[in-house]
């Protein structure tokens, strides 16, 4: 009889254990997702600066698991709680039981409630609407100037100098750089600055990833403000805690993740911001037959190094976890997980980037 092999999250990490999975014939596999589609979150850069099209960030996930000839069985619902002795996942079609459960939903943008309007004022980029509100507001903007209806200067603020706050601030100042044909002089207008409240751009990266991009940025104008703590957003200003303020337009902010709500209904350890801490072979809960994978789980390296929520490293948790499953089914020993990161790609505008190797 073959074994039933549930992934709830069609993320980077869900797809790509399917694609391990969906190889062997003894093993069925159902996807479960509260979303229709499959959302390039890495490229989310391009499509709010507008190079990219919605076609080139969304995939439809019945499409995709139809590509399987039937091997995998999409369920387009939200997973509302999971049993484990029962061996059962919860939704509102009905409840969906498991040989082997593998928990991929990912992560969402952690709007510091310690920092008033911070929610209210401002767009992520984990979440597709919001990106999608962000790029319309962009291109809103774009028109007004082409018009001439708006010769204020405007200032447009990504919070969080991270890698993905890094790579929204590279591309929309060389998008803004390219429309100096279509819009003239009223493009130096446009003002973008980057904030962070650490000591540079990619805290934790290497001093050649770090003096490489600060070097792009500042070609493209980037306004880059580090050591700066925001202590409270209006619809109109940031507000610093050093009493200096800054008047914006519209913002973005990328300075932090928390695991997605399922993780708060399960009973496992759990760090402060609600991702799993998984055993050796990524199981939580004292479930010998359930994975974590990607951002919703605290993964490290075989040194104990927490590793970086990366596409990257969903990517590799899956695929240990689809041959740690194949190995089980088969009565094969388990080695526990051990990757690392593999190298570093920055997107910096254009044709642009930077990177390491390792």
């Amino acid at each position: 009889m073959n074994k039933k092999v549930v992934v709830i999250g069609g993320g980077y990490g869900g797809l790509r254990a399917i694609e391990f999975l969906a190889k062997h014939e003894d093993i069925d596999i159902t996807l479960i997702d509260k979303n229709p589609y499959h959302y390039l979150q890495t490229e989310a850069y391009g499509y709010i600066a507008g190079r990219f099209d919605m076609h080139d960030i969304v995939i439809d996930l019945q499409e995709w698991c139809d590509g399987f000839k039937k091997k995998v069985h999409f369920v387009y619902d939200k997973a509302s709680s999971i049993d484990f002795e029962t061996r059962l996942v919860q939704t509102s079609a009905g409840a969906f039981a498991y040989d082997y459960l593998i928990i991929a939903t990912g992560a969402k943008t952690n709007f510091f409630s310690f920092i008033p309007g911070l929610r209210e004022f401002s767009y992520g980029v984990k979440d597709l609407h919001r990106t999608y509100n962000f790029r319309v507001e962009f291109e809103n903007l774009i028109y007004k100037k082409l018009q001439n209806d708006n010769c204020e200067e405007i200032n447009l603020v990504i919070g969080g100098a991270g890698l993905s706050g890094v790579e929204v601030a590279a591309e929309m100042a060389n998008t803004i750089e390219m429309y100096k044909k279509t819009i003239g002089d009223r493009v130096r207008t446009i003002k973008i600055y980057l904030i962070d409240a650490s000591k540079t751009i990619l805290p934790g990266m290497s001093s050649f990833l770090i003096q490489n991009t600060q070097k792009r940025l500042h070609s493209l104008g980037v306004n880059i403000l580090t050591d700066t703590f925001i202590e409270k957003v209006d619809e109109s200003y940031l507000r610093f805690q050093n009493s200096q303020k800054l008047k914006y337009h519209f913002m973005i902010f990328t300075g932090g993740i928390k695991a997605s709500g399922l993780n708060d209904t399960v009973e496992a350890e759990k760090n402060k911001i609600s991702q799993f801490i998984p055993n050796s072979e990524l199981n939580i809960g004292n479930q010998t037959n359930v994975f974590a994978i990607g951002d919703c789980v605290e993964i490290k390296d075989a040194q104990g190094n927490i590793l970086p929520p990366t596409a990257q490293t969903a990517e590799r948790s899956a695929e240990y976890v689809a041959h740690t499953i194949r190995n089980k089914i088969d009565g094969k020993d388990v080695k526990p997980f051990n990757a690392t990161i593999l190298g570093i790609f920055i997107a910096l505008g254009g044709r642009w980037a930077a990177g390491e190797l390792f």
